[in-house]
């Protein structure tokens, strides 16, 4: 068999037996069950993931939390669930890597189900922050969270997916502060966890996962931003969220020229005209850059921000009589991965930025136009790449694994978490459609949340229920929900079988493939599987060739309009990833995949009518 790795081999094999030198405790020491090329890097940062987090709102100042805080943790340790006051730290304490969880290599603590989370370190703000308000942001926090500054509490949150943020300068002091961060998880399955809980397949994670920084901003400033392109009428539709509705100038820039500037009102809607604008497309992904000013009643600017948008259109139509998704009045076939985004150092968390990256640009380079984010969230950098580099996005609401059970509580916090989750990501031109279910699990009020996001946000696709067909055991199924925007089934191998389009919905295979390789050296310590095997590369690249062709009948002759392959790597005990689960080895041959699926891709170009 052969394997094309994408790192030198002995190096690999070092790493498998390096002592990870832990400052958790004396004599202590963390080893990496599967390396990637990017664990040292990970390790030995003095601010790991110190790229920007907010690549749509970004401000000249920030400063980066991310690093060793002080950890006491564990279902012994005192109860994280809404403290009233900061638990104690000794000199002795335990030292933990934000923002990896605790359950992970790279975190140093390596422990499954904590549970109780306790983190502390001290920071000093910049001398030229003076006169600011300063705000604490977390990126994700796994579930509930209270935040304490200098021992006084600035604000609680709960939701293991969501951004959040607090005004923290009343608790500020000169000099060296004190953060504290309870975070409660218990990992239950009773909030919206998806793969992240006990009807999960993989390892939990908990607590802080995603990035912690601080930002500085005047009192009166800029909140959020909700960019609507509007690709046919030449405009862009633009609500500026402020501390105070006064006006906002807007300017916007194709490769750094000024190509417009308006005028409009924080807090109220306006358009902007765009001449002659560029589209957005996996083939041409360009972006326009923005700057928004918020500005004080006699004109003064007072905040600013800048941002980006790609102006694309997403739409249902028909296409010689087949309801078809279509981009920018075009039918694309959406050809993608199931993306779930795990990793055997970070578990939910990409060691490094360059590894988040890794994975688009292989699905890119595969000749894939298409990923669906599958039961988690990324960070909002993900998506940044997902602009840039032209790949369409689905993306999945985590599921909530027992929604009968306390409906009041564990139903409302789905409800405001999807809410969140739209909110969040609105304005990535690389999502294209909402998948609020997955084949039934945890699934209540199907046609009513769908009926739902398509009235929150009409200017994206909604697949109400991904791979309707399947459904857990311990659920009855709620089946079709029979709106939405396609008729999605999942099968595995497939694509035999294929949904077909209805009068009022496109056709798509949410999720078909499978088929395992495996790759002595390069696996999860498990017992792995798949849903099919093949013995070599060879016979694995035959085999995906034939199911693409395949695909490609069905897009012709059948109506379907999407297909997507699981999936993108290898996680833990599934071995049906082009790539191994530490990315080292490409187990298909990827010119040939990259050849069919570009193939599959450009006859589906070809049912468009011809340009008049």
């Amino acid at each position: 068999m052969i394997r094309r790795l994408r790192f030198d081999f002995l190096t690999q094999q070092l790493l498998f037996l390096i002592v990870l030198v832990s400052p958790v405790k004396k004599g202590c020491a963390q080893r990496a069950a599967l390396p990637t090329r990017w664990t040292k890097e990970a390790l030995t940062a003095p601010v790991p993931l110190n790229e920007y987090p907010r690549p749509q709102l970004r401000r000249q100042q920030w400063l980066c939390l991310n690093g060793l805080w002080n950890y006491q943790g564990g279902p012994t340790i005192a109860s994280a669930r809404q403290p009233t006051q900061v638990l104690r730290f000794p000199a002795n304490t335990e030292r933990i890597r934000v923002p990896y969880c605790p359950e992970s290599v790279l975190s140093g603590i390596q422990r499954k189900q904590e549970i109780n989370m306790w983190y502390q370190r001290t920071f000093t703000l910049p001398q030229d922050w003076r006169g600011k308000h300063v705000l604490l942001h977390f990126e994700a926090v796994d579930y509930q969270s209270t935040v304490f500054v200098n021992g006084q509490k600035v604000g609680s949150h709960a939701g293991g997916y969501d951004p959040f943020s607090f005004d923290i300068t009343a608790a500020l002091k000169p000099g060296a502060n004190s953060l504290v961060v309870a975070a409660y998880d218990a990992n239950d399955g009773r909030t919206p966890s998806g793969k992240n809980g006990p009807r999960g397949d993989y390892t939990f994670t908990s607590g802080i996962w995603q990035s912690v920084w601080l930002e500085p901003v005047s009192e009166q400033h800029i909140n959020g931003v909700r960019l609507l392109p509007d690709l046919a009428g030449k405009r862009l539709r633009i609500d500026v969220d402020a501390t105070t509705a006064t006006p906002v100038q807007v300017a916007i820039y194709a490769d750094k020229k000024l190509v417009t500037r308006a005028q409009g009102q924080a807090g109220t809607a306006f358009y902007i005209p765009i001449a002659n604008p560029k589209a957005w497309s996996p083939d041409s992904p360009f972006l326009y850059d923005l700057t928004i000013t918020l500005q004080s009643a006699d004109g003064r600017p007072i905040d600013q921000v800048s941002s980006y948008i790609g102006m694309r259109d997403v739409s249902l139509g028909k296409v010689d009589g087949v309801v078809r998704p279509l981009l920018n009045g075009k039918f694309v076939m959406q050809l993608g991965l199931l993306d779930q985004g795990y990793w055997p150092d970070g578990i939910l968390t990409a060691p490094t930025e360059a590894a988040l990256k890794s994975d688009m640009e292989f699905t890119k380079k595969a000749g894939y136009n298409l990923i669906r984010k599958h039961m988690k969230t990324e960070p909002q950098r993900f998506y940044y790449w997902a602009d840039k580099l032209g790949l369409l996005v689905w993306q999945d609401m985590p599921a909530l694994w027992y929604p009968d059970e306390d409906t009041l509580v564990n139903r409302g916090a789905f409800r405001r978490e999807l809410k969140t989750l739209i909110d969040t990501h609105y304005n990535a031109p690389s999502i294209i459609a909402w998948v609020p279910f997955n084949e039934n699990w945890g699934a209540f009020d199907v046609r009513t949340i769908t009926n739902w996001v398509k009235q929150y946000d009409p200017s994206r696709l909604v697949n109400g229920n991904s791979g309707f067909n399947n459904n857990p055991s311990y659920q009855t199924a709620y089946g079709d929900p029979k709106n939405g925007d396609f008729v999605d089934t999942h099968i595995y191998v497939g694509p035999n079988k294929a949904s077909v389009p209805d009068s009022l919905r496109a056709a798509s295979l949410g999720e078909f493939g499978g088929v395992g390789l495996f790759v002595r050296g390069h696996m999860w310590p498990v017992e792995n599987n798949a849903y099919a095997y093949e013995p070599t590369q060879s016979a694995l690249t035959d085999r995906y060739v034939f199911l693409l062709d395949q695909v490609e009948q069905l897009m012709r002759y059948r109506g379907l309009s999407v297909a997507i392959y699981t999936q993108t790597t290898d996680v833990e005990h599934e071995v049906n990833g082009l790539l191994t689960y530490d990315r080292a080895v490409e187990k298909m041959n990827v010119n040939r995949v990259r050849q069919v699926n570009q193939a599959v891709i450009n006859a589906g170009r070809q049912l468009n009518p011809p340009a008049k």
